[in-house]
């Protein structure tokens, strides 16, 4: 790590920590570090002829900013530059910040080589054998995420992967993030995506470990007992025209009790889209072409995995938490 400089230093003793001092204090602790560099440190560039490559674990953290704080290229440089929190946490001095190629070159390596998924499973493993992950029971869902609709642009066509598919009474445009969840404690242990006109229930297959004896769905699964050719406890959701259609009286009260104990479990399989949505900042996809966009969203998967189990891993550890004053 370069010497800190006195701006820095000045930064590092005021009294007060910013959230997002505090968050990156978090995730110093909880990120599985050496797991992740030994993944990547196979593909990485040696020092050699040319420039002399940016450390590894300095990369890695940049890139993992990158996708907390939804930061193109461009804005991460730039705001390495700005925030002193962001290089303590990256190891890196005013003197040495990568440039937005530098940041670009190190995600495409990341894709070229599949590492989002392994990334992934690392992150999953590394929360099984804390005894956080354990996929007795399944929860399935999707989301939409929507892509830019607007032919105003060099092709003048929208991304050909992408589609649109109705919701409700509402045209959307983009891709589908299929997930399944730990019915447990709600972490994510499957991610598949598609383009967004693909139906929920034709990914329940790849979505399901296959050691799950429950598993809790949505009405748009309707139909996937027939898909998983195993002996599962199926808890799907009835369409809300059935219950309305239902006869008032003791039987439609037992079946809107039934519903009521399914959709308290199935809220889970919500909380992580609502980090990666609303905590990471995903609301459109960031790149064109669905290959990239789904490392992406594997990767977020992964981070708000993390994020959500920060709070029992550092009570694990016996650290305490980092506080806002």
């Amino acid at each position: 790590m370069s010497q800190i400089s006195f701006a820095d230093a000045e930064q590092a003793g005021k009294r007060k920590k910013t959230r997002r001092e505090v968050f990156l204090g978090e995730m110093e602790l909880v990120v599985p570090w050496k797991a992740l560099l030994k993944i990547i440190e196979p593909h990485y560039p040696v020092a050699g002829r040319g420039r002399r490559p940016y450390p590894l674990h300095a990369m890695l953290r940049v890139h993992l900013m990158q996708n907390w704080f939804a930061l193109s290229d461009p804005a991460m440089e730039e705001a390495l530059y700005e925030i002193a929190s962001l290089r303590t946490f990256a190891g890196l001095g005013l003197e040495a910040i990568p440039d937005e190629t530098t940041i670009l070159n190190f995600r495409h390596l990341l894709e070229a080589n599949d590492l989002a998924e392994d990334i992934f499973k690392q992150v999953n493993a590394h929360l099984t054998r804390k005894g956080l992950l354990l996929k007795r029971g399944s929860i399935v869902d999707a989301t939409i995420i929507a892509a830019p609709s607007s032919t105003k642009n060099s092709t003048g066509e929208r991304d050909p992967e992408m589609h649109q598919t109705k919701k409700g009474n509402q045209w959307h445009f983009g891709m589908k993030a299929h997930i399944a969840v730990d019915a447990e404690s709600g972490l994510v242990h499957t991610v598949t995506a598609t383009a967004a006109n693909e139906a929920d229930v034709e990914q329940v297959a790849d979505l399901l470990h296959g050691k799950e004896d429950a598993v809790w769905a949505d009405s748009g699964y309707r139909g996937a007992q027939a898909r998983v050719m195993r002996d599962v406890q199926w808890h799907i959701a009835s369409r809300p025209s059935d219950m309305a259609n239902m006869p008032e009286g003791r039987a439609k009260a037992r079946v809107r009790k039934n519903e009521y104990e399914k959709a308290s479990v199935r809220a889970k399989v919500e909380h992580p889209f609502r980090v990666i949505k609303r905590q990471f900042g995903l609301v459109k996809v960031r790149f064109k072409g669905l290959a990239k966009n789904t490392a992406h969203v594997i990767t977020l998967f992964a981070l708000s995995n993390l994020w959500m189990a920060r709070r029992k891993l550092i009570a694990m550890m016996g650290q305490v938490r980092p506080q806002t004053a």
